[in-house]
């Protein structure tokens, strides 16, 4: 018998479902677990007392593992009901079995493809599997099919800034802000991607905002605006070439070649074949290779040509132009390390912008040249003593004496450094130094 008043009673399964919900909504979780417990032993082939078990204990400290079996039974009991296999996916997450969750949200997807809920759980899972390309796509159909929801679009932000597609993540939460100006979750994670995009200014309003609708910090955006209000993310983030060149990819050649007169790559090739070697079937790998022009010029002096480079999108213009061997999307100095030969000759055409301190490049690079093997890249010169800064345009300039130094550091021997051109800039030629360096 149960005591819920002052007189002992033996409850009808109705007085038990009454008492569980009344418990629950008056916010006592334990009062409905007990209630909810006399329901299954009043009628432990009934699915619904299981179901209803499952779901307060899931919300319970220390409850995951019985709300995982409660649903099962229930399931069990009642493999259509939708709802509740829903609810045992979502248990399963909860308690850390993101393997078995994934399983249990594909199939619930693959019959309810129009079910928001089951498409949000279904990237959770994912997420949490570490399988994360697969998590994005979920999450943006999540996302599609509930454009409104905050909290969907908050966790595909996340994501997205997590797996190096912050710009993705501000284009995909800024609308929804304007919508929902006083959401300090929105200004914080806004901020967030800006930050990863190294926007400082742009990541300081939308923290500011954020700080001004939560003064108490509850998403601790203090940390991030004191270091920005210090000058600290003012250098350019892999996620920040990315997004540039990823948004630049379907008029680059046009643009870059056209409008600005780039160069790079032929002169690179000239410097080369002004220095004399081989004149073909060589190991050449295009570092930052972009769309491929460099790839057009070093083509005819490979035996293997390789190429590298952040963007995506870049990368699938280059093998669009079947010049190389094998293509990679990623960061030049990873790529470097991960080489299972040694190269005969590196290039990187107007890319070392893009890198402030060149001493972790240059240290690759001489690990894995060959021996006479060659380094021939393009950089903006900077005049004076500084070693390297980043400009008004966002792009680094590097002194020749820095080059030098770098070089001899990482036991480079440098061939060849003299001044170019490599492409303009509102019509005027922006100054630039070329060098090639030897191991």
């Amino acid at each position: 018998m149960l005591h819920w008043g002052p007189v002992s009673v033996l409850p009808s399964i109705d007085d038990c479902f009454a008492r569980g919900y009344d418990r629950l909504y008056a916010g006592d979780p334990a009062g409905a677990s007990a209630a909810f417990r006399c329901a299954v032993l009043l009628d432990p082939a009934g699915g619904e007392a299981w179901a209803a078990l499952g779901e307060t204990l899931a919300g319970q400290p220390g409850g995951t593992p019985e709300a995982i079996s409660a649903f099962q039974h229930a399931v069990l009991l009642d493999p259509g009901s939708w709802h509740w296999r829903t609810g045992h996916a979502e248990a399963l997450l909860r308690g850390g079995r993101a393997g078995e969750a994934v399983e249990r949200f594909a199939l619930l997807a693959a019959e309810r493809p129009d079910a928001a809920v089951v498409r949000l759980g279904h990237a959770r899972a994912l997420a949490a599997a570490g399988r994360a390309g697969e998590a994005l796509g979920e999450y943006r159909e999540a996302v599609a099919l509930r454009p409104d929801d905050v909290g969907a679009a908050l966790a595909l932000g996340a994501l997205l800034i997590a797996e190096g597609d912050a710009l993705a993540a501000a284009e995909l939460l800024q609308p929804l802000a304007r919508r929902h100006p006083d959401d300090a979750r929105l200004q914080h994670r806004i901020g967030e991607a800006w930050v990863a995009l190294r926007e400082p200014d742009k990541a300081l309003a939308a923290l500011r905002r954020a700080r001004e609708l939560d003064p108490d910090d509850g998403h601790g955006g203090a940390a991030l605006i004191a270091a920005l209000e210090a000058g600290e993310g003012a250098d350019l983030s892999a996620a920040y070439v990315r997004a540039l060149f990823d948004r630049y990819a379907d008029r680059f050649d046009r643009d870059l070649v056209g409008k600005l007169g780039y160069a790079a790559p032929d002169l690179l090739r000239d410097a080369v074949d002004r220095l004399g070697g081989p004149r073909g079937g060589l190991r050449v790998f295009d570092l930052g290779c972009g769309t491929g022009l460099a790839g057009v010029a070093f083509r005819p002096l490979a035996g293997h040509l390789a190429g590298v480079d952040l963007s995506p999108r870049m990368v699938d213009k280059a093998r669009d132009r079947r010049l190389y061997d094998s293509l990679e999307v990623g960061d030049v100095v990873a790529a470097l390390e991960s080489s299972d030969a040694p190269w005969d000759l590196l290039v990187a055409a107007d890319v070392l912008v893009y890198i402030g301190d060149l001493a972790p490049l240059f240290r690759a690079a001489a690990g894995h040249l060959a021996a006479g093997g060659r380094f021939a890249a393009t950089v903006e010169r900077l005049e004076g003593a500084e070693a390297f800064a980043l400009g008004p345009a966002r792009r680094y300039a590097h002194s020749e004496s820095y080059i030098r130094t770098a070089a001899q550091s990482a036991g480079l021997r440098v061939l060849m450094t003299e001044p170019c051109t490599p492409r303009r800039e509102k019509g005027v030629g922006v100054p630039g130094l070329l060098f090639v360096l030897e191991r």
